[in-house]
């Protein structure tokens, strides 16, 4: 497994899902990151490939992103990228999360209000119901279930 710290810019492809376990809670969410590019051909702007990464999300981070982050939202995530690669159905996957220290909105795009959380208060995420589980596989290109025409992706990138 490669690791190594990046900032990924992007749109909250799903809702995130928060958990409550013995060490914490824990949140994680899809980050839909599309490049766009000059076509001199066409003189104009270009959306490149889709990628998505799962975030990962801990303690008072992931509660503050379950109570802040909604699908669609431009966001800035700073944090450790994971590459895995594994062998499903005698096919070679791989997958990218990044296991984020810090989330916020991206304010080019928008604004955003901020507000403390007090210390000593009860955890959010506790104060949310149970979610189900999202399916987190990407589905082919083009299918009926492919949703990234939907989230029309503006400017984004990997530094």
């Amino acid at each position: 497994m490669n690791e190594t710290m990046v900032c990924v810019v992007g749109n909250v492809a799903t809702q995130p899902v928060c958990r409550e376990s013995a060490t914490g809670s824990s949140a994680r969410f899809r980050l839909a990151v599309t490049s766009r590019y000059w076509d001199r051909e066409k003189n104009e702007w270009t959306d490149g490939h889709t990628n998505f990464f799962t975030v990962w999300t801990r303690r008072t981070l992931a509660a503050n992103v379950a109570s802040s982050v909604a699908v669609g939202d431009p966001v800035v995530v700073h944090g450790r990228l994971k590459v895995r690669t594994e062998q499903r159905d005698g096919q070679s996957r791989v997958s990218a999360d990044v296991d984020a220290v810090a989330v916020g909105h991206d304010l080019s795009r928008g604004t955003s209000a901020f507000r403390r959380t007090p210390r000593g208060e009860a955890p959010i995420a506790a104060q949310f119901p149970a979610q189900p589980e999202p399916a987190w596989e990407t589905p082919p290109p083009g299918s009926r279930l492919d949703t990234t025409a939907e989230l029309r992706p503006e400017p984004a990138g990997v530094t």
